[in-house]
């Protein structure tokens, strides 16, 4: 690990006014990730500002949702009453995540912001445009059973890895953001995250020295109906293959609302869009269920090494909404090798 600085910041304006002026200077929160990258002399920070002594540790219900603070721990987060209660797919999807000590120290801030697990970008030895732009893919003609199906370019194949995102995305999270001068700014959830296109080194669309405050969790009517379902190579300390978050709301047995976030197959957290315009106002049963999945799926750009991923995929969504409609328990997969061929 290179040397670097350290600090912990009294306030917001304190800890976004340091970074701001360093470029290379990071905010830290529970450091599972940072940490690791820094170690792994994957990401050379000279900075690091601590965060997790700033007032944004609340979860708090609002008028027209809840909002759950970015300090708060990824545990806090997934046991607290509120949202085990209103949000259980977002309690799920944390819980799939990590390990219980991971969760602990996680936070939700941080979760939104962890980078990849492409094993090219972890390994500096080897060609990477998210970790050093222009030097190239690895992914793109090496190793790329794990990789995106969805929306990657030549400039990068790799997969955004966090559970507790796909939730966020099913449920049309916003993000509340603060920089410079006291500036505030919300950002929907589905704009949050961003393709690589040309610029892979950037996950998201926050600006340097701008640091996630809150997220709010709008009011909906699926909490009766959710389901977390993620498929991955173990049962235990390992990122999704692929997940999928699903959520309905039906009269009796008709589909009038339906959300569907996929993780694990894109540089982002990938809503099903199709699939949903699909089922609204159709019976709630496996065939279209299915047929909808099919939808979604005919868009999917597999790579020499994960063409598994697609009826993977497939098969995710018809379990996960099924899943939904018995009233939602968190699933968990563990693939094995006839699961993840080429086939």
């Amino acid at each position: 690990m290179r040397p670097f600085k350290y600090s912990n910041a009294s306030d917001a304006a304190t800890a976004i006014g340091i970074v701001s002026a360093n470029p290379t200077a990071k905010f830290l929160g529970g450091g599972t990730n940072l940490v690791d990258l820094m170690k792994e002399d994957v990401m050379r920070p000279t900075e690091l500002v601590g965060v997790t002594r700033l007032k944004y540790a609340k979860i708090e219900k609002k008028v027209d949702g809840v909002s759950i603070g970015a300090t708060a721990t990824n545990s806090f987060t997934a046991n607290h009453e509120l949202i085990r209660e209103k949000y259980p797919l977002l309690s799920m999807a944390i819980l799939a995540g990590a390990s219980a000590q991971i969760r602990n120290m996680a936070t939700n801030g941080g979760n939104l912001n962890q980078r990849t697990r492409c094993t090219y970008f972890y390994d500096v030895s080897m060609p990477c445009n998210k970790r050093e732009p222009g030097t190239g893919c690895g992914a793109l003609h090496g190793e790329n059973k794990n990789h995106a199906i969805f929306g990657w370019s030549e400039e990068c194949v790799a997969t955004y890895p966090s559970d507790m995102a796909v939730a966020l995305a099913a449920l049309d999270a916003v993000v509340h953001v603060e920089g410079t001068n006291n500036t505030k700014r919300s950002v929907q959830f589905a704009n949050f995250h961003r393709l690589p296109g040309d610029h892979p080194e950037n996950d998201n669309n926050l600006k340097h020295g701008e640091l996630v405050t809150s997220i709010h969790l709008p009011v909906n009517q699926f909490a009766d109906k959710s389901y977390y379902l993620k498929i991955r190579e173990r049962s235990s300390y390992a990122f999704a293959l692929i997940s999928v978050a699903a959520a309905l709301v039906t009269d009796g047995n008709t589909i009038k609302e339906v959300r569907i976030a996929l993780g694990g197959v894109a540089h982002k957290p990938w809503r099903a869009s199709i699939a949903e315009h699909w089922l609204i106002g159709k019976q709630a049963t496996e065939a279209n269920f299915k047929a909808a999945a099919a939808a979604e799926l005919k868009n999917a750009k597999p790579l020499q090494h994960n063409k598994y991923k697609v009826g993977l995929a497939a098969k995710a969504i018809t379990r996960a909404l099924e899943g939904a409609m018995q009233g939602g328990v968190y699933g968990a997969m563990e693939a094995d090798s006839t699961t993840t061929n080429n086939n």
